[in-house]
């Protein structure tokens, strides 16, 4: 289904969710949907900075986020105000839903970050992960969480992460 279809607003709320609580909740442009994948675009809705020593989010910074209906993750590729490629910050997450003008997404405490050269992919949050108990209560879903990281890691440095986006 495309974004242009009279049945889908222009403008939608991301809203993230985690443990059971909305974790942030903004407002979206809504690029694509093809059914499967929705695409919007949003400026960084933290306040103010966030230097996590690796990059840093800031006013100004662009996201064009994909989210799958099918998939346990999200990727966020990160701009800057004048269009300069920051990276791509991948959260593991529940496969999306968007219903009306709420897409929601449930995060699962893993993510990767990928810098725009590629030199440099991490792994992030496992500690908060293993925490979440996860694996306890739902090992279907740490499973499919610990498999979709590993995915995302593995297209980082074979060179076609950038297909997941096309």
């Amino acid at each position: 289904m495309s974004a242009n279809s009279a049945d889908r607003p222009r403008q939608v709320d991301v809203v993230l969710v985690k443990a059971g609580r909305t974790k942030i909740r903004y407002p979206a442009e809504l690029l694509a949907d093809d059914g499967t994948r929705v695409t919007v675009r949003a400026p960084w809705a933290g306040s103010g900075t966030r230097d996590f020593g690796f990059v840093r989010f800031e006013p100004g910074d662009v996201f064009t986020e994909h989210y799958w209906r099918d998939r346990w993750y999200s990727v966020k590729e990160v701009r800057t105000a004048t269009g300069t490629l920051k990276g791509w910050y991948c959260d593991i997450t529940r496969p999306a839903a968007l219903t009306g003008a709420e897409l929601v997404v449930e995060d699962l405490d893993l993510d990767l970050w990928r810098s725009a050269d590629g030199t440099d992919v991490r792994r992030l949050d496992e500690d908060e992960f293993a925490d979440s108990g996860l694996g306890e209560r739902d090992p279907e879903a740490a499973s499919a969480a610990l498999a979709a990281l590993d995915e995302l890691e593995s297209r980082a440095h074979g060179g076609d992460f950038e297909t997941l986006l096309t």
